[in-house]
């Protein structure tokens, strides 16, 4: 197993091949199977290919243009660039999974304590799914790439999903056309405190 956790990548370029609906359904699948908080399973996928790709992205177009002028992230501007690359590797991807936080509170809404401890949690989930989902997309020798600048276009593609929660995170899907090779790791040693 940590062979497949050291081999994986996150890959930003795609090769022009359809993935089938079979294959994505066993990288779903893959995603189900993570734990999650009280077993509340908080998510929900919405797989874009072909027109509804251009549909998402079209949505993700506005997002960005309007980010650019009336930030929902003012602390993040200096990343908008890098939103922009991320939306041309989607266009790239033969499929984009929209993934929704099924119980995901409204961002403006002020939280209780414990409605915060609760959205951690589904949050938590839903990073355990996004990791079995890319792991299974790589053991099959497909690519994938964890997305979170959807947050930039954030109102309208969630406007567009018309989904029950909120948008939490996309994975662009394909198969590779890089090789890259790992990124640098913090220093483990570093990282760790034992108490015995």
């Amino acid at each position: 197993m940590l062979t497949a956790i050291q081999e994986r990548r996150s890959i930003r370029k795609y090769k022009n091949t359809p993935i089938s609906p079979k294959t994505i359904a066993l990288v779903l699948r893959a995603g189900c199977q993570a734990p999650s908080s009280k077993n509340r399973q908080p998510w929900r996928f919405v797989v874009c290919a072909g027109a509804a790709k251009a549909e998402m992205l079209s949505a993700m177009d506005a997002g960005l243009q309007r980010e650019a002028q009336h930030p929902l992230l003012p602390g993040s501007t200096q990343y908008l660039t890098g939103a922009v690359r991320t939306r041309d590797i989607m266009a790239q991807a033969p499929a984009v999974i929209l993934v929704a936080n099924t119980l995901g509170l409204p961002l403006d809404q002020p939280l209780t304590p414990e409605q915060r401890i609760f959205e951690l949690c589904n949050a938590q989930s839903i990073g355990a799914c996004m990791e079995n989902m890319s792991l299974a997309a790589s053991r099959m020798g497909l690519g994938s790439l964890w997305i979170c600048d959807t947050y930039f276009a954030f109102e309208e593609l969630n406007a567009w999903l018309h989904v029950q929660g909120q948008l939490i995170a996309a994975m662009a899907l394909g198969y590779p056309d890089e090789s890259p090779p790992p990124r640098p790791r913090k220093d483990f040693d570093h990282l760790v405190e034992w108490r015995t």
